[in-house]
Order: C-alpha cells, then structure tokens, then sequence
C-alpha cells in the first residue's frame, strides 16, 4: 500500500501540466498596439488643451498690458514720479542746507515723514555734519543710511 501510494504521488506531477496564459481585463492592454493607439490619443488631446489653456493666458496678459499702458496709467504714473521726486528734493534740500549764522536763520537737525506706510525720517549731528538716514517699512524692515559730515568725505 505505501509502495502504491508513493508510486501515484510521483507521477502525479507528470499528469497535472497545465500553460499559463495571462490576459489582461482591460481591452486597451491586451495587445496588438490598441494601447499605443490609446495613449497617443490622450497625449494629443492634453495636447490640445494646453494650447487653449496658453492662449487664454496670453491673451489675459495682453489686456492687462494694455490696461496699464494706457494714457490715463502713464500720465498717473508721470505724476507720481514727479510728486516722488519733489518730496525727495525737499527733504536732500533740509538735510544738507547751509544755514548763515549772521541771519539768525536755524538750520532743521531732524526731520521725519510717512509715506506710504513707510517712516523716513533723518537725523544731523550738528558736530560732525554727519546725517543718519532711516527707512521703516510696513512691514517692520528697516535701512539705515550714515551720510558723512562736510570733513569725513575725502578722495
């Protein structure tokens, strides 16, 4: 009895061959370049709609371009930079002004404005001539600037 039941398990692996063939579930994979087909046509398609997608930007960015590049922007602009300008002259003008002792003229030491969120204010120290330029931004960043007196500026 042992004799016949080891003689059945050895050949029982010699009666129970069988091929393995694998196929996909999904028709797009199984072969014969459908897949290949498949995938061209969605790469041509998000093709597509990228071009779309960049010609509405460019043409965003176009209108915006003209938007500020219109006569009423520049001319704005123009103004702002003059009135910017005037400001800065005003306050160079204060800082380093010579004042004549004889008239009994006083000379400002100090001066501060705010413009646009901003605090600038400068600082002379009537000793050495030398002026401390301070800029707090909105945001709490802050430059200082130290302009040297009359004597301290040599070549």
């Amino acid at each position: 009895m042992k004799r016949l039941l080891a003689t059945v398990l050895m050949l029982l692996p010699t009666l129970a061959s069988a091929d393995l063939i694998h196929n996909f579930k999904n028709p797009s994979f199984s072969g014969n370049g459908y897949s290949n087909h498949v995938l061209s046509i969605e790469q041509l398609g998000f093709n597509r709609q990228q071009d779309i997608d960049d010609a509405e930007q460019a043409e965003i960015d176009r209108i915006a371009r003209e938007l500020e590049n219109s006569t009423l922007n520049k001319f704005l602009r123009n103004i702002e930079s003059r009135i910017y300008a005037t400001l800065s002259k005003q306050m160079v003008d204060n800082m380093f002004a010579d004042c004549d002792d004889e008239t009994g003229a006083t000379c400002p030491s100090s001066g501060t404005t705010e413009l646009e969120g901003a605090s600038i204010s400068w600082e002379k120290d009537t000793t050495t001539g030398s002026i401390t330029l301070t800029v707090v931004e909105e945001d709490g960043g802050s430059t200082v600037v130290t302009i040297p007196g009359a004597g301290e500026f040599n070549f």
